[in-house]
Parts: C-alpha cells; sequence; structure tokens
C-alpha cells in the first residue's frame, strides 16, 4: 500500500473557498501547474515565497508516493508593462533600456533565478517550458477561440470576447467579480482602442514596427498575450483537466481568471480541480516596492550586504522562516523576526543531530507513532507548516528530555524518531543541516584570530622566530596572512 493512500489531504481551493478533500483525476498521478516568473530582473523575496511553497507541496506529494508532474513556466515574452493590455514588453524594455538583445535579458534573469532557487534547495520541476517556445500552440489555441465563437480579430490584434464568453459562462467566478460590476466601474473605452469591451483582453498583439519580440501569424506579425502562454504549456503537458494550479494570490485577477475562460472557450471544460494561492510577502510591516526602498534581495539577505537586516543569513534559515508561516496568509520579514527564527532554527538543527547519541532505555515515555501521524496530520491539513513545525518543536522537548535522563527511548523508536525527523525537516520542508559548517567556520576564524594576535605579540618582543613560524605553518595548512597598514587579514 502506497503511503498516499493512508492519508487524507485536505486542500483550501480557491475556486470555491473550501477546504476539500483532495483526490486526484488520476489515482496515484498528480499534475500540477503553477505560473513561474517573467524574466526581466532578479528573482523578489516574494516571488520566492511563492515558489517555495509550491516546492514543499511537491515534495510532500513524492513523499506520499505519487507520480508528480509538476511544470512552472518562464515567461520569455509577452507580459506587458502594466499587466493591462497596454505598454511595452517587461523584457523588451528592459533590453531596449540595456542596449541588449532581448533574449541576453531572459538568459540572464533565467540563470539568477535558477541560482537562488538552488540556494533555497528547491527541487527542480518536471518541466520547465518557455513562453517563446511555445509559439505555435498559443497560435492554435486563439484559432480554436476564434472559430467558437468567443473571440475577434481588429487590426491584426485578436481579443477575447468577455461579454459574448460570460452569456453562457461565468467569468469572474475565481476572483468573485461579476461582470456587470466589472463594466459599471470602468471608463469610457478610448477611440482608438481596438477593444468591443474595456473587460476583453489580449490573445495576439500586432507588434508595431519597433517592437522587437514579435513572430508571424495568420493575423500578422505580432506577440501572444501574456494569459495565453499558461493555457498553452499547461493543457499541452498535463492535459485539458489537471489536479492543481497555483501561483501568487495576486493572479488571480486578471491573470487566472482569464486562463479559465481562455481554457473553458477552447475545451469546453473547466481546466484546473483545485486552485491554490500563496499569500504575499510583507518587509517591516510595509508592501515591498523598490521604488520606496523597502525591498531586499534574496542574495542581499545571504551576504549581509543590505541596509536592513543586522546580519546575513542563510537561505536555510531564511527557507525555515517561511515556513513557520501557513502559505496563505501575509508574512511580514523583518530583522527581529529573522534573528527568533534562527535561534528556533539552530535548536532544531542541534537537537537532529544528537538523536543518534541519545541513551537507549527498556520504555518510551511518548508515543512516537502517534507524534509521528500528527505530523502527517499537520501537512494534511492544506499543508500547515507551522504546525507541522511546532510538531517538530515537541519532539525536541523530548529529546532534550532524554538527554538530561529525564526521559527514556527504546532502540526502535529511536530509529523510528530519527527517520520521521530526516523526512519532515529535510525531505519536506526542504531544510538543510548546515550549522555544523557554520559553527566550524566561526571556531576556526577565532583560532586564527587568536594566533594573528600571538603573532603581533612575538613580533613586538622581537622575537621573530616564533612569528614567522605562525605565519608559514599557518600557510601550509592553507591559511594565508597578510599584513597591512589596519593589521593583519587572513585568506583561506
Amino acid at each position: 500500500m502506497h503511503l498516499y493512500q493512508q492519508q487524507t489531504i485536505k486542500i483550501h481551493n480557491s475556486l470555491t473557498g473550501k477546504k476539500e478533500v483532495f483526490v486526484p483525476l488520476n489515482e496515484g498521478h498528480i499534475g500540477m501547474y503553477v505560473c513561474g516568473p517573467t524574466v526581466y530582473s532578479n528573482v523578489h523575496l516574494g516571488n520566492c515565497r511563492t515558489f517555495m511553497s509550491f516546492d514543499m507541496i511537491f515534495r510532500y506529494f513524492k513523499h506520499l508516493g505519487y507520480n508528480v508532474r509538476y511544470v512552472r513556466n518562464i515567461t520569455d515574452a509577452g507580459h506587458l508593462v502594466d499587466d493591462a493590455e497596454e505598454g511595452e514588453d517587461k523584457i523588451a524594455k528592459k533590453a531596449r533600456l540595456e542596449q541588449l538583445e532581448p533574449m541576453e535579458v531572459v538568459q540572464r534573469y533565467t540563470v539568477d533565478f535558477h541560482n537562488i532557487l538552488e540556494k533555497f534547495n528547491f527541487l527542480p520541476p518536471s518541466i520547465e517550458p518557455t513562453a517563446t517556445g511555445h509559439i505555435i500552440e498559443q497560435i492554435e489555441i486563439i484559432k480554436e477561440i476564434l472559430e467558437k465563437g468567443f473571440a475577434y480579430e481588429r487590426n491584426g490584434s485578436v481579443y477575447f470576447d468577455v461579454v459574448k464568453f460570460n452569456e453562457s459562462h461565468e467569468y469572474g467566478k475565481l476572483s468573485g467579480r461579476k461582470l456587470e460590476d466589472m463594466i459599471a466601474n470602468t471608463r469610457e473605452l478610448a477611440a482608438q482602442d481596438d477593444k468591443k469591451s474595456p473587460q476583453d483582453f489580449a490573445l495576439w498583439k500586432k507588434a508595431e514596427p519597433q517592437h522587437i519580440m514579435r513572430w508571424p501569424s495568420p493575423w500578422g506579425d505580432g506577440f501572444p498575450g501574456w494569459h495565453l502562454e499558461c493555457t498553452a504549456m499547461s493543457t499541452k503537458y498535463l492535459g485539458e483537466t489537471f489536479d492543481i494550479h497555483g501561483g501568487g494570490m495576486d493572479l488571480k485577477f486578471p491573470h487566472h481568471e482569464c486562463e479559465i475562460a481562455q481554457a473553458e472557450a477552447c475545451n469546453g471544460q473547466s481546466p484546473v480541480r483545485y486552485w491554490m494561492h500563496a499569500n504575499m510577502l510583507t518587509l517591516n510591516g510595509k508592501k515591498m516596492a523598490k521604488s520606496t526602498g523597502n525591498s531586499i534581495l534574496p542574495g542581499e539577505i545571504f551576504s549581509g550586504e543590505n541596509n536592513i537586516l543586522s546580519k546575513p543569513f542563510s537561505p536555510s534559515m531564511v527557507r525555515f522562516f517561511m515556513m513557520q508561516a501557513h502559505y496563505t496568509s501575509i508574512l511580514d520579514i523583518s530583522n527581529d523576526a529573522l534573528l527568533a527564527s534562527e535561534k528556533g532554527f539552530n535548536k532544531l538543527m542541534e537537537a537532529i543531530g544528537s538523536i543518534k547519541s541519545l541513551p537507549e532505555g527498556k520504555a518510551t515515555d511518548f508515543n512516537v507513532k502517534e507524534w509521528k501521524q500528527s505530523c502527517y496530520d499537520a501537512m494534511n491539513d492544506d499543508f500547515n507548516t507551522p504546525i507541522l513545525i511546532a510538531k517538530l518543536f515537541d519532539a525536541v522537548k523530548h529529546i532534550n528530555l532524554i538527554k538530561e535522563g529525564s526521559e527514556t527511548i527504546t532502540a526502535s523508536d529511536k530509529e523510528l524518531l530519527i527517520q520521521t525527523m530526516h523526512d519532515f525537516t529535510f525531505d519536506i520542508l526542504g531544510l538543510e543541516n548546515k550549522q555544523s559548517a557554520n559553527v566550524d567556520s566561526e571556531k576556526l576564524s577565532g583560532v586564527v584570530e587568536l594566533l594573528i594576535e600571538l603573532r603581533k605579540e612575538a613580533r613586538e618582543n622581537k622575537d621573530f622566530a616564533t612569528s614567522d613560524k605562525i605565519r608559514d605553518q599557518l600557510a601550509d595548512l592553507g591559511i594565508q596572512l597578510k599584513d597591512g597598514k589596519e593589521g593583519t587579514t587572513y585568506s583561506l
């Protein structure tokens, strides 16, 4: 029997607003699509939180024995600056400003995206398709929607007819918006606008002469609308209906709403069974924004090169901090919050590292099997990582009591505890125990600084033999001393 057959998962479905028992379309198999980054700048921390939430979900499904096809796309064309069918393509704008080819911009920031996610210990998705790699599929979908009567062509652009679609379907059901209210709150269209209605959105945009990123189509040279790429890639790799579609809360409208409309217009059925949305990350109680200076990049947290935090924090510690909040709740990042989280992270890693050396007794003073199931119960309740972490710290309390001699544990329960702590901490939460390496580094630094001080005293006392001996023996160990006006420094 597979582990997933023993556990019942409930997921908060954004489409219904309720927690629902998760039953995949095909027993033992899960298809999951998550909207990936638009690669025109360094990946920001809020995006990392969203992708981290779905990495944790991916890990849990795999742990339970599901065969998961996880598709996370790269948007490398078609995402306009104001997300409202106007302005420049974000990548083309960046390319113009930096005098680069658009694909140079794409390559630079795709590499940055992968590097940051690797530091956070993400598992790679099963498939990572790009928008530009699926232009043909997007054109074919547009043809189908036109044929069904839910789109129209104007001056080389193709628009989705939201009013026509809403006559036989429900546009706005994911976000809870009513089309009538949207129309009532919208200003009149400008005279030069090709749309029938302000709510209509572009499936294909005509490329003006200066537009760099362009492809031939039945309607002339142009580029696909932002919403269309996800419909094309998700249905190509997961089928016309699949299990889970995830993304940030900010994508619910219009992006995901438009995805539903496109898929239903093209295929005649709802594309997704469970919609999942991760919430936003704030910094010091305010929305992150480059314009106000209230922003920080992941790399700046790891290096400590910022004006917001008092010290560097490791990627695994930051991951632990993010896992302490439920993926659907707003999480505020601050120096105090990270420092507090670091203490907990170190305490957890120290306890895990000490389990193997615990003395074995004839009885166990806490029910390890029951505790293990409580960890599963937390994850089964809409992937409740804060509750899971609380359960892990319940075990830490018992580990410390056993170390003190106040409690005992049998050999078999100790093995079960070791395996369970490893499964949930490392395999499911995706944390890494690099604490020992950091501790060793701090100890090495302390020893070298002590030797530098002793060498300085030897030189002041004209004891050059001892001074040279310290320098040369450290060099033999690969530690190079460098004397300067500000004192002596070292490098490895």
